[in-house]
């Protein structure tokens, strides 16, 4: 698709039915006959139009780019061709750990449009931390669904052609890679025209634009991000990229899928977990117990991707990377284990640099998140978001020395604890 002259036009409730009535796949679950269709417009995000579509057959799902950043307006322009890049994840992330994301039924690339399946009766994850909900399975689906899709999209496990070819597809999305180049990597640590922050910060933002230490080791992520194309990410893997009940887990939304480092998408969660912890007493009087429960959480992601990373090494490790034949096939299992220790401790290091740049990043730079944001009286939100900074500056700095992730959550309890900031 070119971004220049093409018949594209953004959806709206209006239009809808009769632009989408005619595509079979969508007709199929929704009926034949439009005017029995239902629509609302829901996007509540920074990029897209959302539309559920829904009539007394079923609902479906309908997502349009927009050629701009919708949190921004017009004047930060986007190319529509991400909708493309979100497809191709999609379809890769189902077939490497099926049944996670939401089944694709049709794809326009001219109108930049994917039509989906509507999670019910899932919500937002955010919205259950800020509620104090408990989800059964939680850190099993996330952690499960990190090593399958960071595993089975690497040179670990694919065939070499397919994965340099799928290289070369998501090298492509530049603009979406400039957003977190940019946004998370470099705008937090000076004073970017798109930063804003809460002004009882002031001291602590001082502070962390003047430390040396901070500025490179956040540098040293950029070239990890920038440089290492080790496997294809979700890329923007948050908690407001997974969809919830009691019981169930889903993973939506990833528009910004690129090949780069496996610590990325792991520390990207891990953040958003970490700063939901601190923001806890802004939603409630005693939320302690729940607080742990998080911390579980954060441990449990970890466990459940080491463990099942550690099962596809030893049993789906087809690639060009650390052959068995170098390893099983010489009697040296043990040189296959003493390899894999070493990637998880690598992962390991990266996951909390990166879990480090994006709570600094959703404190600091354009986009915040609704745990913090949602908290009324400022001098709290001040306090929690603080702690988390601070917890952020020593996961970027010290993430060579930090050896468990009990450690770490240790961390966390302790700044939580401390006088206030």
């Amino acid at each position: 698709m070119t971004e220049t002259a093409t018949n594209y036009a953004p959806l709206t409730v209006e239009t809808l039915p009769g632009r989408l009535g005619g595509i079979k796949a969508i007709a199929d679950r929704l009926g034949a006959d439009t005017s029995k269709w239902r629509s609302k417009e829901v996007g509540d995000g920074n990029l897209n139009l959302v539309f559920i579509v829904e009539s007394d057959q079923g609902k479906v799902i309908v997502k349009q780019a927009l050629p701009y950043v919708r949190l921004v307006g017009d004047s930060w322009p986007l190319p529509l061709k991400r909708a493309y890049y979100e497809y191709n994840a999609l379809i890769r992330q189902a077939e490497r750990d099926p049944g996670i994301v939401p089944e694709v039924y049709h794809f326009d690339e001219e109108q930049a449009i994917i039509a989906m399946e509507f999670l019910h009766p899932h919500i937002i994850l955010r919205q259950s931390l800020m509620a104090g909900q408990k989800i059964d399975g939680l850190a099993e689906t996330l952690g499960k669904f990190l090593a399958r899709t960071l595993f089975r999209g690497s040179d670990l496990s694919m065939d070499t052609a397919k994965r340099k070819a799928d290289v070369r597809l998501f090298a492509e999305s530049v603009e979406l890679c400039d957003i977190t180049e940019t946004l998370v990597f470099s705008d937090p640590y000076f004073e970017a025209e798109r930063n804003h922050h809460t002004p009882g910060l002031d001291p602590i933002v001082r502070e962390l634009r003047a430390d040396i230490d901070l500025k490179v080791g956040a540098q040293d992520m950029k070239a990890k991000f920038a440089n290492n194309a080790e496997t294809m990410l979700h890329g923007d893997f948050h908690t407001g990229s997974v969809m919830v009940t009691p019981t169930d887990t889903k993973v939506i939304d990833p528009e910004f899928a690129l090949y780069g480092p496996m610590g990325f998408d792991i520390g990207m969660l891990l953040g958003n977990f970490w700063m939901a912890y601190f923001a806890q007493p802004g939603h409630g009087a005693d939320r302690a117990e729940y607080q742990e429960w998080i911390l579980g959480v954060v441990d449990g992601i970890w466990a459940e991707f080491s463990t099942e990373f550690s099962r596809l090494w030893r049993e789906e490790r087809t690639g060009i990377l650390y052959e068995r034949s170098l390893f099983e096939d010489q009697g040296q299992p043990l040189g296959s284990e003493q390899a894999l220790a070493a990637r998880l401790q690598m992962i390991w290091e990266d996951t909390l640099g990166f879990a480090g740049v994006e709570i600094i990043r959703r404190t600091l730079s354009l986009a915040h998140i609704a745990e913090n944001d949602s908290i009324e009286e400022e001098a709290l939100r001040a306090d929690c978001e603080g702690r988390g900074l601070r917890l952020g500056r020593q996961l970027v700095v010290n993430r060579g020395h930090m050896g468990a992730m009990a450690s770490v959550n240790d961390l966390a309890r302790q700044i939580a604890q401390e006088a206030t900031v």
